[in-house]
């Protein structure tokens, strides 16, 4: 496969006169999110150097993926951001979380306004995330799918919404469902969807209203996230957007590009989810012309680099694909390995270090993938632990060992009541393999098309 770039630059300005066997990459993440931890484990696999920006207590210290570890301090989020970058002189960073984004793009702000528009940190967010210009798109939903449309691609009607008239005549004019949105939310924290006026009138009343000041505190102390402050200070409402309800099947897209091209990709079928509007548990590989040729597009129209997602609604009736929204960061599918073309590590190591991609062996060839732990989390019996593919990094056990012990813990991802259902009894696992009982899970052996074991609470 030929190389879609001629010349990276170094952040202190200089060009690669020569192969980078070992490129640095800087995974910066502002949460503990197990996803993260896997795209690095994957990264340094293929040969980049890892370099990881993160709170205290990560999981990332359970592997040897990271070469070194900069600390996140959440009150001081830029000044973190910039040292780590100063320090590491990654190739490229690839943010793990939508704050991670957020982050670097206030920092490339914050850079031309102090009239270092080249400077070495400057040149390497945009070379990680593609030109400046594409930034606010990702926050504001509107305006992202203004783009989509103009490129032709299939999109619901969005229109952003400032009071509740304005709400009204839309529902008037595209009918309900209709799904509400607030710009600058993640996780499906600031998405609501209403199949009543009245319901209508409540979510977006309660998505527009500024964070309570006790919200705020907390989401700064406990995740280090001060972006809440400053509206809950200020009381500065949420811009809003209605988008109109597309009855079927959730998709999401995973790619990585350089300089407009899309490098490698990964299409899934949502088949379960922690909750109606948080993050999947478990995915089937699915193959679209629809999804494709609108990632391609996005990625040529915005000049995109790096690391993206994309989310689709898969028309119930037609099978029609719907673009619904960007996301400007690493997602949880991102480490998966599905063969030459869909491993996103594996082209972004050959594009930065210039080597010619080689075609490699899927982890499964199963279609359906559990993640974990989000769905052994979600629901320990539930029956894709055993039909699906089972994404557990069996080659770093303390990893593993991490995941169990620390199950009832309250993450941003889960909800107290889906770690309370994971502690629930279960029935007797059978023997496990000795490796398995040294570093102190149970496993449930059961013959499967993969081979995969369930871990089970102990």
């Amino acid at each position: 496969m030929a190389m879609a770039i001629r010349e990276l630059n170094n952040a202190d300005g200089s060009s690669h006169s020569e192969s980078r066997l070992h490129p640095t990459v800087l995974v910066a993440t502002t949460s503990r999110w197990y996803p993260t931890v896997r795209l690095a484990m994957a990264l340094a696999n293929y040969g980049c150097v890892v370099e990881m920006l993160c709170p205290p207590a990560h999981p990332i210290t359970k592997t040897m993926a990271a070469s070194k570890i900069h600390r996140y301090h959440g009150l001081a989020p830029l000044r973190s951001f910039a040292a780590a970058i100063a320090n590491a002189q990654p190739d490229l960073i690839i943010p793990g979380d939508d704050l991670a984004a957020r982050h670097l793009h206030r920092l490339h702000e914050l850079e031309r306004k102090n009239g270092k528009t080249n400077s070495p940190i400057s040149r390497v967010i945009e070379r990680s995330l593609g030109p400046a210009e594409s930034f606010p798109v990702a926050y504001t939903r509107h305006a992202f799918i203004e783009l989509a449309l103009q490129e032709g691609i299939r999109v619901p009607a969005t229109k952003a919404i400032a009071n509740l008239d304005e709400l009204k005549d839309w529902i008037v004019g595209n009918g309900l469902p209709v799904v509400l949105k607030a710009n600058g939310t993640s996780g499906g924290d600031g998405v609501r969807m209403a199949r009543t006026l009245e319901e209508a009138e409540r979510a977006f009343s309660s998505l527009q209203a500024p964070p309570s000041l006790l919200r705020a505190v907390k989401r700064a102390g406990i995740d280090h996230d001060v972006t809440l402050v400053g509206p809950a200070l200020l009381r500065r409402r949420f811009e809003m957007n209605a988008q109109t309800f597309i009855e079927g099947r959730e998709a999401t897209s995973q790619v990585a590009c350089w300089q407009g091209k899309v490098l490698a990709a990964l299409h899934f079928e949502v088949i379960n989810k922690r909750s109606a509007a948080g993050p999947a548990t478990v995915v089937r590989l699915i193959d679209n012309a629809d999804i494709s040729t609108a990632a391609e597009k996005m990625v040529r129209r915005l000049k995109l680099s790096g690391v993206h997602g994309f989310d689709f609604m898969l028309e119930e009736q037609t099978g029609n694909a719907y673009l619904i929204e960007m996301n400007p960061r690493a997602t949880q599918v991102g480490h998966l390995a599905l063969g030459l073309g869909r491993d996103i590590p594996a082209a972004l190591y050959a594009t930065l270090s210039r080597q010619d991609l080689q075609p490699i062996r899927a982890v499964t060839e199963n279609e359906t993938i559990a993640l974990f732990p989000q769905e052994w989390i979600r629901d320990p019996h539930s029956s894709f632990l055993r039909s699906a593919y089972h994404d557990i990094p069996w080659e770093e056990p303390e990893l593993v060992r991490d995941c169990a012990t620390n199950r009832r813990k309250q993450s941003s991802w889960y909800s107290r009541a889906n770690w309370i259902k994971s502690s629930t009894p279960v029935r007797t696992p059978k023997p496990a393999p000795a490796s398995a009982k040294s570093y102190g899970v149970a496993l449930d052996w059961e013959t499967t098309e993969s081979q995969q074991g369930v871990i089970k609470p102990q």
